[in-house]
């Protein structure tokens, strides 16, 4: 099944999973309706149709680092919008977890000579995608906390879906393909468990934790996704593979580690004896 018809049937199966979790909560005030339908077509209408045509211009090492600047992304909108602080630490932990995306990625086994089947336009499409669904992921907390979670994913997932429609519907008119039932599982797949009950986790933890703290654990994504390409297709981890995720957990663990204010320096320290 061509990619973007697969992404269209997740949403479609995704609205009306959405809508059975929120009866009763789809009242949505009238001044909100352009917000919340703008957040759908920026994070799945721009995001998902500029990396579907992205990935096919570069290769699988490039798009996954460029990819991993996302949780980079929300953490920086996270401080212009939300005013959530980043210690210097935690920057360090950020970078070097990006770091290690780039040494997992061209871990896999393109490396350098996958840079010959990238073009200048997949990029841009590949960054383009992973700012749009940043500032979706960010400006998702802010109209959550407003009208609900339950209300904003639904109408917001409703939205994106139609701008996918007529992408969708180009798509099968230009590639021939057939429907089969390992198709329909992996759209069920990703329209349940990773749409609906994913963005449901994803936001709540967004609005219970720090962006950066989210966002950190986001650069495990690549790593869960290659070991289980290895696990199912017999890819090979070398070297660089390891070494990127040793780096990415390092990052993580500094990422999501508490910075002492100056503050709270002073008030550990143990009182003057007199």
């Amino acid at each position: 099944m061509p990619p973007l018809t697969l992404t269209a049937l997740r949403f479609a199966i995704a609205v009306p999973v959405f809508v059975l979790f929120g009866l009763g909560r789809l009242r949505l005030p009238w001044k909100a309706v352009p917000n919340v339908a703008a957040l759908g077509v920026l994070g799945i209408g721009v995001g998902q149709v500029a990396q579907t045509f992205g990935i096919a211009g570069t290769s699988a090492s490039v798009s996954t680092i460029i990819s991993a600047t996302i949780p980079l992304f929300v953490v920086v909108f996270a401080s212009l919008r939300l005013r959530q602080s980043v210690g210097r630490l935690q920057q360090v932990g950020l970078l070097a977890a990006f770091g290690g995306i780039a040494l997992v990625a061209f871990g896999q086994g393109d490396g350098g000579a996958g840079l010959a089947g990238t073009t200048l336009s997949g990029v841009a499409l590949v960054f383009l995608s992973a700012v749009t669904i940043a500032f979706y992921y960010v400006w998702s907390i802010e109209l959550t906390e407003a009208y609900g979670t339950v209300t904003v994913s639904i109408w917001s997932t409703l939205a994106g879906f139609l701008v996918l429609v007529p992408f969708s519907a180009w798509e099968m008119s230009q590639v021939p393909f057939t429907v089969e039932p390992e198709a329909l599982a992996a759209a069920a797949y990703l329209g349940i468990l990773v749409t609906v009950a994913g963005l449901f986790l994803w936001l709540w933890l967004l609005r219970t934790v720090p962006a950066r703290v989210a966002a950190s654990v986001q650069f495990l994504q690549p790593v869960f996704g290659i070991a289980a390409s290895a696990a199912l297709f017999g890819d090979r981890m070398g070297t660089l593979f390891m070494a990127g995720v040793v780096l990415i957990l390092v990052g993580v663990g500094l990422a999501i580690g508490r910075q002492r204010t100056a503050r709270q320096v002073v008030e550990a320290e143990p009182a003057p004896v007199r």
